[in-house]
C-alpha cells in the first residue's frame, strides 16, 4: 500500500490541493448567494431561480469536493504518518469546522428554499469571512508548522 501511496503522493497532493479550491470557492459563493437570494422578492422567480443555484453549487462542486478533500487529506496524512504532530491536530480542528460550517449553510439553504429569512443580510455578509479566517490558519498550519 505505501508503495502505491508513495508513486501517487505528487498526484494526491495535487489533487487535494484542486479540491480545497473548488470546496473554498463554494464556501465563498454560497453565503453571497444567500444575500442575494434574501434580497429577491419572496416567491418571485428570481427568489426561485437563487435556490436552484444554490442547489448546483451545493450538490455539484461543494459536496463532492469537500468529501474528496476528506479522502485525500486523510490519504496523505497515513501516508506521511503525521497523526501525532500538533499542528495536523490544529489543521483538523480547523477542518472539521469548515465541514461543520458547511453543513449550517445547507441546512440554511434548505431553510431559504422554504421562504424563511432568519437572518439579515449583514449576518450573511458576516458569516461569508469565516471560510477566509479558517483558510489562512490553515495554510499557517501546514506550511509554517508553528507547533
Amino acid at each position: 500500500m505505501m508503495e502505491v501511496l508513495a508513486l501517487a503522493y505528487p498526484w494526491l497532493k495535487a489533487a487535494h490541493i484542486i479540491f480545497v479550491i473548488f470546496w473554498m470557492a463554494g464556501l465563498f459563493m454560497l453565503p453571497r448567494f444567500f444575500v442575494y437570494h434574501q434580497e429577491a422578492p419572496e416567491g418571485s422567480a428570481e427568489a426561485t431561480a437563487w435556490v436552484e443555484r444554490e442547489d448546483k453549487l451545493s450538490t455539484i462542486i461543494m459536496n463532492p469536493s469537500m468529501l474528496i478533500v476528506w479522502v485525500l487529506g486523510l490519504a496523505l496524512a497515513y501516508y506521511l504518518n503525521i497523526w501525532a504532530q500538533p499542528w495536523f491536530h490544529a489543521k483538523l480542528l480547523f477542518v472539521v469546522a469548515l465541514s461543520g460550517y458547511q453543513g449550517w449553510l445547507m441546512a440554511y439553504r434548505k431553510k431559504l428554499a422554504r421562504g424563511e429569512r432568519p437572518l439579515s443580510g449583514k449576518r450573511l455578509r458576516m458569516l461569508n469571512e469565516i471560510p477566509g479566517i479558517a483558510a489562512a490558519v490553515i495554510v499557517i498550519l501546514v506550511i509554517v508548522r508553528p507547533f
